[in-house]
């Protein structure tokens, strides 16, 4: 049985690049994200409302940590991985126009069963990244 404690949500969430620049300049520059902290050659890391998004080159988080580092367990991922960011229904239009004005491909554009809408592009790294509501699942915006 889980603690008495409830889980109150998603703190971060990773995906995996090969090109740190690429991903800054589409999470940093195209989404406007707000950049927490950056290694050279690791990781770059992104404020997304209360969360945080994490972008890591998984060849530089497989390796064991040294001796003297922060003891973060070995990780990482291959292939694409999928991110979904939370906006508000009314505002995804303007997502969309954004989107495409910045050169980036709309892959899918559908209503889900429920009605809500989402759209899904591909970062530089090939990563699915989905823009929907949270009434997707039954989350009030």
């Amino acid at each position: 049985m889980a603690p008495n404690s409830d889980l109150s949500g998603i703190l971060e969430a990773s995906l995996y690049v090969g090109d740190l620049e690429a991903a800054r300049a589409f999470y940093g520059g195209v989404l406007g994200l707000d950049e927490i902290v950056a290694q050279e050659g690791r990781h770059v890391f992104f404020r997304c409302g209360q969360t945080v998004l994490l972008l890591f080159r998984a060849e530089a988080t497989q390796v064991p940590p040294a001796p003297d580092a922060l003891p973060v367990p070995p990780h990482g991922a291959v292939g694409a991985g999928h991110v979904c960011l939370a906006l508000a229904e009314s505002g995804l239009q303007d997502w969309v126009g954004h989107l495409r004005d910045s050169g980036i491909a709309i892959e899918a554009d559908f209503d889900w069963p429920n009605g809500v809408r989402s759209v899904y592009v591909r970062d530089p790294a090939g990563n699915s990244v989905e823009f929907t509501s949270p009434k997707l699942w039954g989350i009030a915006e």
